[in-house]
C-alpha cells in the first residue's frame, strides 16, 4: 500500500469531527527534518486531549512494535507545555543514545514541576549510566548524570527516588552499594523491587543472598525482579531453586522470567528441563518464547565455552624452554 502523504496524517489530526484512524500512527515514526518541521508548525492548533491521547498511543505502539521510533518528535515535545505530554515523549526516549539530550534530560530532573516527569527522566538517564560505564560517554558527562541522579535517589517523592536507584545500577560509585542496601533494608516491597532491579544491573554477585530470598516472596513483583536479577547476574546457586519453581510458579510473567534466567545462567540440566516445558507447550505464545530461550541458552553455552578456551595472555607458556 502507498504511505499516506504526511500532510493527510496533519489533517487527519487536527480534524476534531472525527476520530484519529489509529492505522495513521505508525506513520509518525522515523519521521525526517522536514515532516518533524510540519508537525511542529501543526501542534498548537490540536486540542489538548487529542494531543494527550496521541502521545499515550504512540507510547503504546513504541512498547508494542520495537521497529517503531517515535524519538524525531519525542525530543521535540520534551519541552511542551503540558507536563502530560512531556511525561509521554521521555518515555518514548527510554531506548535512546543520543548524548545531546543529556543536558535537556537533566534540566528536566531538576526542574520539572511533573513528577512522572522527573521519574521518567530517571528511567531515561539509566542507558546513559550504563553506556558511560562502557566507556562510551565522556567523563564530564558521566559525572553530571550520576550526580543528579544521586540527588534524585534521595528526593522525597519515592517514585523519583526509586527510578533514579534502579539506574544508578549500572554504576560503580561507590555511594550506590549504601543506597542500594538501604532500599533493601526498608519494608515496603516496591523498595525492595527497586533494590533487586538495581543489584540486578550492579553485576555484582554480593548481593545474592538478597536475590535468593527475594525469589522467596509471597510479592510477585519482589519474586519476579528477583528472578530476572538471578539471570542478568548468572547467579549459578539460583540454578536449582529456578528449575524447582518451574513446578509450581503460578505467575505467568514470572514463569516466563524463570525460563529467561535459566537460558542465561545456563549449566547441567537446564536444557533438558526447557526441552521438556517445551513438549508439554499448547500456547503459541509460549512455544515461541521458549523457543527465544532455548536460542538464547545455546549462545549462553557457546559463549561460556568461549571463554573457557580463552588462553591468558599474561600467562607464560613457552614450552620450549622445558624441553631444553
Amino acid at each position: 500500500m502507498k504511505e499516506t502523504p504526511f500532510s493527510t496524517v496533519l489533517t487527519a489530526l487536527t480534524n476534531t469531527d472525527q476520530s484519529f484512524p489509529s492505522r495513521l500512527l505508525k506513520r509518525f515514526s522515523d519521521l525526517g527534518e522536514k515532516e518533524i518541521a510540519e508537525f511542529m508548525k501543526t501542534w498548537p492548533q490540536v486540542p489538548l486531549i487529542r494531543k494527550r491521547t496521541l502521545m499515550k498511543n504512540l507510547y503504546e505502539l513504541f512498547i508494542d512494535d520495537t521497529l517503531m521510533s517515535f524519538e524525531g518528535i519525542a525530543t521535540r515535545l520534551m519541552k511542551d507545555d503540558d507536563g502530560e505530554v512531556r511525561h509521554w515523549a521521555v518515555k518514548m526516549l527510554e531506548d535512546t543514545t543520543d548524548t545531546t539530550l543529556i543536558p535537556e534530560l537533566v534540566r528536566l530532573a531538576e526542574s520539572d514541576p511533573n513528577p512522572a516527569v522527573c521519574a521518567t527522566v530517571g528511567t531515561v538517564l539509566g542507558q546513559f549510566v550504563r553506556l558511560a560505564e562502557m566507556g562510551e560517554i565522556g567523563d564530564q558527562s558521566k559525572k553530571l548524570i550520576e550526580e543528579t541522579l544521586l540527588k534524585m535517589a534521595r528526593a522525597e517523592d519515592p517514585a523519583i527516588a526509586r527510578t533514579a536507584l534502579e539506574s544508578l545500577g549500572y554504576s560503580s560509585r561507590p555511594e550506590v552499594d549504601a543506597l542500594i542496601l538501604q532500599a533493601f533494608n526498608r519494608v515496603d516491597p516496591l523498595w525492595q523491587a527497586t533494590a533487586l532491579f538495581a543489584a540486578g544491573r550492579s553485576a555484582d554477585n554480593r548481593w545474592q543472598e538478597q536475590v535468593l530470598t527475594g525469589m522467596l516472596s509471597e510479592e510477585d513483583d519482589v519474586r519476579l525482579v528477583a528472578v530476572q536479577s538471578a539471570g542478568e547476574l548468572e547467579l549459578k546457586v539460583a540454578r536449582k531453586p529456578l528449575l524447582d519453581m518451574l513446578e509450581e510458579e503460578p505467575n505467568d510473567d514470572i514463569f516466563q522470567a524463570i525460563i529467561w534466567s535459566l537460558s542465561q545462567i545456563g549449566g547441567e540440566d537446564v536444557r533438558t528441563y526447557l526441552q521438556a516445558v517445551l513438549a508439554e507447550a499448547e500456547d503459541d505464545e509460549q512455544v515461541e518464547y521458549l523457543e527465544e530461550a532455548l536460542a538464547n541458552l545455546a549462545f549462553t553455552e557457546d559463549l561460556k565455552n568461549f571463554d573457557m578456551m580463552a588462553v591468558d595472555p599474561d600467562l607464560d607458556l613457552d614450552l620450549d624452554e622445558d624441553d631444553e
